[in-house]
């Protein structure tokens, strides 16, 4: 499985995983959300996407570990990857049919999304 995670560019963005390396992803409270975070595993691919005013996916990371043993707050470490050479912003999502059922176009809100290994692709351009 791969995911997309959304996070406010001024709050942490990119940038910021880049220079740090490693990070616990946290402040999730949407029970869909938690509830994809628990279920990640090591070496699961991820997209970091910056919200607000940019609404694109800017970078790549990677699950290292997942401490699911408070349910209602896993405790997922990340890591970086690389900046997406060309990326991609929510307005050219929504023109690829490959998202039309995604919870990135039908649940914006949704801050932890699942992706499928085309959607990964198509966004990262690997």
């Amino acid at each position: 499985m791969n995911y997309l995670l959304k996070t406010e560019p001024t709050v942490y963005s990119f940038a910021n995983l880049e220079r740090e390396k490693t990070t616990i992803w946290d402040g999730v409270t949407n029970p869909v959300a938690v509830r994809n975070l628990r279920d990640m595993k090591p070496a699961e691919r991820l997209v970091i996407y910056h919200t607000g005013d940019e609404k694109t996916a800017v970078g790549t990371a990677s699950v290292v570990s997942v401490d699911a043993s408070d349910p209602k707050t896993p405790l997922v470490k990340i890591k970086a990857g690389k900046a997406i050479a060309h990326p991609k912003t929510l307005a050219e999502i929504k023109t690829q049919k490959l998202f039309a059922d995604s919870p990135l176009v039908r649940q914006g809100r949704l801050s932890v999304v699942p992706m499928s290994d085309a959607q990964y692709k198509w966004l990262t351009g690997e």
